[in-house]
């Protein structure tokens, strides 16, 4: 008879063990998934999220930066917007006042890159700097936050959504 208390414990001990490991993993799993990090989703999500809260909205330039430089007032009225050809290119107008100009977008299949290109009609010098490969450093909208693709060109640029 006294060997069965005995048993009785281990065997309650190990369970509350199980059961707090459980509940610990649990809450530890519960905070991870509350946190929303649209950098890391995947797949099909990915190209939903870019078509929905990207593809056919207007954005304006936040901030640009060119060797620590701020240009962001030379891009002052200007209004962009990507259109959807298919969910990884497209035609790209920027819109200032009653001119519009007419261009390209590109994006890789992971949509770590975007390419801008602005070329029709003729462009201000200004898009110099727009027109590039651009990596995204961060997708939280309304700010994109873009750097130069494949550099450590200390070159930034914001593009906020309205």
């Amino acid at each position: 008879m006294e060997h069965r208390p005995v048993h009785m414990n281990s065997f309650f001990f190990r369970w509350r063990y199980i059961i707090a490991l459980a509940l610990s993993a649990a809450i530890l799993l519960c905070n991870s998934c509350s946190k929303k990090d649209i950098n890391n989703i995947t797949g099909n999500t990915l190209e939903q999220y870019f078509e929905s809260s990207i593809l056919n909205r207007d954005f304006v330039v936040d901030l640009a930066t060119d060797t620590a430089h701020d240009i962001t007032v030379q891009y002052t009225g200007y209004i962009f917007r990507l259109q959807k050809n298919t969910l990884f290119d497209g035609p790209m107008t920027c819109v200032k006042g009653n001119l519009t100009f007419n261009g390209t977008w590109s994006c890789n299949s992971d949509y770590s890159k975007l390419a801008i290109l602005l070329n029709h009609p003729s462009v201000p010098s200004e898009f110099v700097f727009i027109n590039r490969a651009w990596r995204f450093v961060n997708k939280d909208l309304p700010v994109m936050e873009l750097s130069p693709w494949g550099t450590t060109d200390p070159k930034v640029l914001h593009m906020r959504r309205l």
